[in-house]
């Protein structure tokens, strides 16, 4: 590759990535504004779980059908309109706020509105990524992505506590606009091509989400970690929200300690993205991608062995870290692989499916994970999705395995 050729590709993923931080920074902190000010104002169990419902349900309903919307509109008109809807949803709700307490529904309406920004413009983004960046450096480029990312989640929440000790909400909520205004202007300065396309025709959803799955499905090592990666995800899920609780009722630390735990988690993401990101190529993805589950469930399985002793959270903090580590060991090479085999006129199809499968694991998830922590305790949780995680694993990596050694093995466009 041409020097001034790689140069480009670095210059407009990273312009483009960039701004996507700075949007995600923004939102992260609006997200942890409402949510604290609900929490404070209600101290309702049911209300935060209606309130992450609401967030939770538009990626669930409307990700396969976003799909097709953005495989036939360009990539670029997508990301832009989701990243000004989201802000835009956010200057309309500041003037609630700014003229008084809203209802405490409203919040969580307006939590639903911005996540159908995010239903649309997170597989845009993914689908966009391999029409700017060589095959071959895919894998970094999503180190890099990945990295910034955790960056963001991590110091999104920081600065939405900051913002709200100090501020008014409605301010708070106008970070929301300004972070989507600097995300669509990255994305209106860089040229991304879009893939080619046939005719024109009505869209014809329920068959264009058919062939999505279809897309998925044809490549039998992808459709069987993928299967593999839903039921690990169901018992993985839930771990987020027990992450606290184990902090404070297990054991017995505090607020502080807490941070502690999202702190590593976090920096264990960014610490796998970056090595990711520097040493990215990877031929054959799929041990690596096995490597990030084992590491995820044997993590989670040694963290519901500690003795509740104040010595062991320190553990717990470090496992927690390799339980971040394993994530984006997982998570890159998967996107990767797809972005490099999957036809770029489906791709949008393929990452809503994906994410819609993805957000359904956490209701599910918490349903059966709900009742045995309430009775025994959420360290037993992290055992015994500990042990489910590393079992499908090796079903997956096995099966995986039993296949012709060459199928989809960089089979670009299946």
């Amino acid at each position: 590759m041409k020097k001034n050729q790689q140069n480009k590709w670095k210059r407009d993923f990273l312009t483009i990535a960039a701004g996507q931080t700075v949007s995600l920074i923004g939102s992260a902190a609006v997200q942890f504004s409402l949510i604290w000010w609900l929490a404070t104002e209600t101290a309702s169990p049911i209300m935060m779980s209606v309130a992450g419902m609401f967030a939770f349900l538009p990626q669930f309903l409307l990700g396969p059908f976003a799909g097709v919307w953005i495989d036939r509109l360009h990539r670029k008109t997508v990301m832009i309109a989701a990243d000004l809807f989201t802000g835009l949803a956010a200057l309309v709700f500041a003037f609630f706020f700014l003229y008084g307490n809203p209802p405490y529904w409203s919040v969580c309406a307006v939590l639903g509105i911005r996540a159908v920004g995010n239903v649309f413009q997170s597989p845009a983004v993914q689908a966009a990524v391999p029409m700017l960046v060589p095959q071959e450096e895919l894998v970094r480029a999503n180190g890099w992505s990945q990295f910034l990312q955790s960056g963001a989640f991590l110091l999104g929440p920081v600065l939405g506590a900051a913002m709200y000790a100090a501020l008014p909400l409605w301010i708070i909520l106008l970070s929301d606009l300004a972070g989507a205004l600097v995300a669509s202007a990255t994305v209106l300065f860089v040229k991304i091509p879009d893939p080619e396309r046939g005719a024109k025709q009505k869209p014809r959803f329920f068959h264009e989400m058919k062939e999505g799955a279809a897309t998925i499905c044809r490549d039998r090592k992808l459709c069987i970690v993928t299967a593999a990666t839903f039921f690990i995800l169901v018992f993985y899920a839930p771990l987020s929200t027990y992450y606290p609780l184990m902090t404070s009722g297990y054991f017995r630390s505090d607020a502080w300690h807490a941070g502690m735990v999202n702190f590593a988690y976090a920096g264990g993401m960014m610490l796998c993205a970056v090595l990711l990101g520097r040493f990215g190529i990877i031929k054959n993805k799929f041990p690596v991608i096995h490597l990030g589950l084992f590491v995820m469930g044997i993590s989670s399985l040694l963290c519901g062995l500690l003795p509740a002793e104040m010595f062991w959270f320190w553990v717990f903090a470090a496992l927690c870290a390799l339980i971040g580590a394993g994530t984006n060991l997982y998570n890159i090479p998967y996107i990767a692989y797809m972005q490099e085999t999957i036809a770029p006129d489906k791709m949008g199809r393929a990452f809503s499916l994906i994410s819609s499968l993805s957000s359904s694991t956490m209701p599910l998830g918490l349903l059966i994970a709900g009742p045995i922590a309430e009775k025994r305790g959420v360290s037993l949780w992290f055992f015994v999705s500990g042990i489910a995680m590393l079992l499908l694993t090796c079903v997956s990596a096995l099966l995986v395995l039993l296949k012709n050694p060459d199928e989809s093995r960089n089979k670009k466009y299946n």
